[in-house]
């Protein structure tokens, strides 16, 4: 990875036409994927229709996120007030490379050249990892399938299952294979079983618990009114990290604020529900600053990150993205994703939420974050499920008149005037020269006509730029008559 203003970014990505068209040819990822997927989201539904009243929780879950985000300075400070009066010390990060120099800092000052880590969006976002390897200090991802995926030396490709691109066999061979070279090896004759899967991770991860004296996690909640951290999690591994370290760190992007233990509790019944399908979490892990009875870890250092979230946040569009609770339900019924995968979005955050958060928080200045709000066919589908209402298929829209028009936009704290993306300027004239037209009955009439006359002339493909929208779209016959006509003539036979 390199970090360019900040953001994690994947070296040497191509833009998402090119990636998913590579990923599409991989019978193997798109069985995993489509399995997967239509699993996940049957369980969902399933899940989601217990509920009576999910429409009105919904809406409530909106509301709450929209007022916090209104007045995010309030509760930010309200936040870190109470962190603070509990013992914990709160760090402010303006970008990625901030955000990796505080913690690698507090790493080092410890004296420790290990750390845990409980899964965590926002470190993968920023490259810690990475940071903290240069600085001579080694990650242990302790979630399954984030264990998979940096044993692999991987990317995740999936909000909630980071290796839904994996299947049992490949994860058994990744198993024996690597497990020994990062600590205690896989057990002989291990199967693709699932819980002797589990089981041999369960053995590898245990020693570094143990031994651990620094975790670092994320959190899928803070709670402004007592300074409390929220992490939800299926598999325990959480709850090591979060208590056996002598030293906590926490790297939280600051939309993740709610401000009061009651907004929180519409969240734990969205959350669970929209995301693997249960009533409730197995672990739900809660602390506030460092415990009195010396009953967890020693410090608690609380990074807030921003990286770009201001920015989105004077967006009066875009903002609704940073509603997102990373729940993974849109990613699990887009048609997009199913195909190509998480990796052909060149961040962590792919699929549907990513095509509107990446290129909000990093900008559109690259082929890739300028190609991702085309990576949908606006279906809508990832709006219906979306658990805080986020109506994705409206930012996809505004995003793609950014890239193709420019216009104002917000970076790094300051109002500018972004220029349209290389690559759009046939799109843009086509559209100047179809307003013109349209604006003109006449003139339409006449194309009409002339188009009916030469169909059988048309070629199958169009030439030039727009060879690339034929190169995976089949160009519509012109009928024989236009709709205009065609009413006409019925008219005037009488029919009405």
């Amino acid at each position: 990875m390199s970090s360019g203003a900040g953001d994690s970014t994947y070296l040497g990505m191509p833009a998402f036409p090119r990636a998913a068209a590579t990923a599409v040819r991989d019978t193997t990822l798109r069985g995993n994927l489509r399995h997967a997927t239509h699993t996940i989201r049957a369980k969902r539904a399933r899940a989601v229709a217990e509920l009576s009243d999910w429409a009105e929780l919904r809406a409530a879950a909106k509301a709450v996120k929209d007022r916090t985000l209104r007045h995010l300075d309030h509760y930010l400070m309200q936040l870190e007030d109470a962190v603070t009066a509990a013992g914990g010390t709160v760090h402010w990060a303006a970008d990625a490379a901030e955000a990796n120099r505080i913690v690698t800092g507090l790493v080092q000052a410890t004296g420790e050249r290990e750390v845990v880590k409980v899964k965590s969006m926002a470190t993968q976002e920023t490259g810690l990892n990475e940071a903290l390897e240069a600085a001579g200090i080694r990650a242990y991802e302790t979630d399954l399938a984030e264990l998979i995926v940096q044993l692999g030396e991987d990317r995740p490709s999936h909000l909630l299952v980071p290796a839904i691109h994996r299947n049992r066999g490949e994860i058994r061979e990744l198993f024996a294979r690597e497990m020994g070279r990062w600590g205690r090896p896989a057990p002989e004759g291990l199967t693709d079983a699932p819980a002797e899967l589990a089981e041999a991770a369960r053995l590898h991860l245990r020693e570094k618990f143990l031994r651990a004296r620094v975790g670092v996690s994320g959190a899928n909640f803070m709670v402004a009114e007592t300074g409390t951290l929220v992490v939800v999690e299926s598999e325990g591994n959480g709850r090591m990290c979060l208590t056996l370290p002598e030293t906590l760190i926490s790297v939280v992007g600051i939309e993740k604020v709610v401000p009061t233990w009651r907004d929180l509790e519409v969240f734990l019944q969205l959350l669970p529900r929209s995301s693997t399908a249960e009533r409730m979490n197995p672990y739900t892990s809660m602390w506030t600053g460092v415990p009195e009875d010396g009953d967890g870890p020693r410090e608690f250092h609380l990074v807030l990150l921003d990286n770009g979230r201001t920015d989105t946040l004077a967006d009066e569009v875009g903002r609704q993205a940073l509603r997102c609770i990373r729940c993974s339900a849109c990613l699990n019924v887009c048609p997009v994703y199913e195909r190509a995968g998480g990796h052909a979005y060149g961040s962590v955050y792919p699929g549907p939420i990513g095509a509107i958060l990446t290129p909000q928080l990093r900008g559109t200045g690259s082929a890739v974050d300028a190609s991702l709000p085309y990576a949908s066919t606006l279906c809508g589908a990832c709006y219906e499920v979306c658990p805080v209402a986020i109506d994705i298929p409206d930012v996809l829209v505004h995003l793609r008149e950014r890239v193709v028009e420019g216009g104002e936009a917000v970076r790094n704290g300051v109002r500018v005037t972004l220029r349209p993306a290389k690559g759009h300027a046939a799109e843009r004239a086509a559209m100047r020269a179809a307003r013109w037209a349209l604006d003109r009955p006449a003139v339409l009439r006449a194309g009409q006509r002339l188009a009916a006359r030469t169909r059988r002339l048309h070629p199958g493909r169009l030439p030039g730029p727009g060879r690339a929208w034929t190169d995976t779209r089949t160009l519509p016959e012109v009928p024989e008559e236009s709709f205009r006509l065609w009413w006409q003539r019925t008219r005037e036979g009488g029919t009405r």
